[in-house]
C-alpha cells in the first residue's frame, strides 16, 4: 500500500500526539460545503489543543494520511465517491479508487502508521431488525483486533442499542465513559444503559491504554465522550424520528452502505437540522477529548 502523508503529519511522526480522523464525514456524513467545513474545524480543534491532526482517505487507490486544502474539496464536493470498508480497502488500491475511510478502516489506518488514537462522531453497530438483515456493521469486528482507542459519542442511534452492547462484550472490547457512568446515545448525553467502566481523565485512559498493549492484549477502546449537554436531543423525542426514518428506508429498500448516510440526512430533515447541529457539536467536543487522550499516552 502507498502512503502519502501531509506535510503536517509527516512533520509530527514520531515528535507530536497524533489524532486519526475518518473522512466519510465528508464524503457520506454530511452535505456541501458542511461537510469541509466541519472537517476543517474539527482539525483545527485538535491543533487548538496541542495534538496534529490526521484525516485518512484514498485517492485514486493511494492512501492519504493527512489531507492537503485541495484533497478535501475533492472529497466533499463529489457526491459519486465510496464508502471504504475493511473488504473495500485491496479493491480500492488494484483499481486506482477514491473514497471516504469509515471507522474500520481508519483504525486499520492508524494502527498500520502506529496512530493510536482516532476521533469520530459515532460508532456503527447492530442495526435494528439485524436477525432478519444480519446487518451489522465492519466496526464491531475492528474493534476487536485493531490497536486504536477511538473517541465516540457512543453507538449511531440508529442502532439496536442491546445487541450493539451484546456484541462489543463477546469481542471483548471495552467501554469507558468518559466522564459518564452512563452510555451515551450520539445525539443524546445519556441512556439508561451503563458504560463498563467510568473515566475522569486523559491520563487514565492512556494508563488503560498503555496496559493492554503492552501485555499483548490486542483490539481497540471505546471511550464513549457524552455530546455537549446544550445539544442533546431527548432519547424519546430521537427515538421517534429514527422509527419514521427506518420506516421510510425499509419502504425504499435502502439497505447496507446506504442505509447510515440515508437515515442521517433524512432525521437532520426531520429535527430541522437539529441533529445535524448535535452532530457537528459532538465530533468538536470528541476532538477535544482525543486530542488530550493523545497527548498524554504519547508521553508514555
Amino acid at each position: 500500500m502507498k502512503i502519502i502523508y501531509s506535510k503536517e503529519v509527516a512533520n509530527a511522526l514520531n515528535s507530536k500526539p497524533i489524532v486519526a480522523l475518518e473522512s466519510t464525514i465528508i464524503t457520506h456524513g454530511m452535505p456541501y460545503p458542511t461537510n469541509i467545513e466541519t472537517a476543517k474545524k474539527v482539525e483545527q480543534v485538535i491543533r487548538d489543543n496541542g495534538a496534529i491532526p490526521a484525516t485518512i482517505a484514498f485517492i485514486d487507490g493511494i492512501c492519504h494520511v493527512g489531507l492537503e486544502d485541495d484533497e478535501f474539496e475533492r472529497l466533499g464536493n463529489d457526491p459519486n465517491l465510496l464508502k471504504i470498508s475493511r473488504r473495500d480497502i485491496p479493491v480500492v488500491i488494484a483499481k486506482k479508487l477514491t473514497g471516504g475511510t469509515t471507522v474500520a478502516s481508519t483504525m486499520i489506518i492508524s494502527n498500520l502508521v502506529n496512530i493510536r488514537v482516532f476521533a469520530t462522531g459515532g460508532i456503527g453497530g447492530v442495526h435494528k431488525g439485524a436477525n432478519e438483515t444480519f446487518d451489522i456493521s465492519a466496526d464491531l469486528d475492528e474493534f476487536s483486533r485493531t490497536n486504536v482507542a477511538v473517541v465516540c459519542a457512543g453507538p449511531k442511534a440508529i442502532l439496536d442499542i442491546p445487541l450493539t452492547l451484546e456484541y462489543l462484550e463477546t469481542k471483548g472490547v471495552v467501554i469507558l465513559g468518559y466522564k459518564t457512568n452512563k452510555l451515551p446515545l450520539f445525539y443524546s448525553e445519556s441512556s439508561e444503559y451503563d458504560v463498563d467502566y467510568r473515566v475522569d481523565s486523559a491520563s487514565e485512559v492512556a494508563n488503560i491504554m498503555k496496559e493492554k498493549w503492552d501485555n499483548k492484549i490486542n483490539g481497540g477502546i471505546l471511550i464513549a465522550s457524552p455530546i455537549p449537554s446544550s445539544y442533546s436531543i431527548d432519547n424519546k423525542e430521537i427515538d421517534k424520528i429514527i422509527s419514521k426514518a427506518i420506516s421510510e428506508a425499509n419502504l425504499n429498500n435502502i439497505k447496507g452502505k446506504k442505509l447510515t448516510p440515508f437515515l442521517l440526512e433524512k432525521i437532520s430533515k426531520l429535527t430541522d437540522n437539529k441533529s445535524l447541529e448535535s452532530n457537528i457539536a459532538l465530533i468538536l467536543n470528541n476532538a477535544k477529548v482525543a486530542s488530550e487522550i493523545a497527548k498524554e499516552y504519547f508521553k508514555k
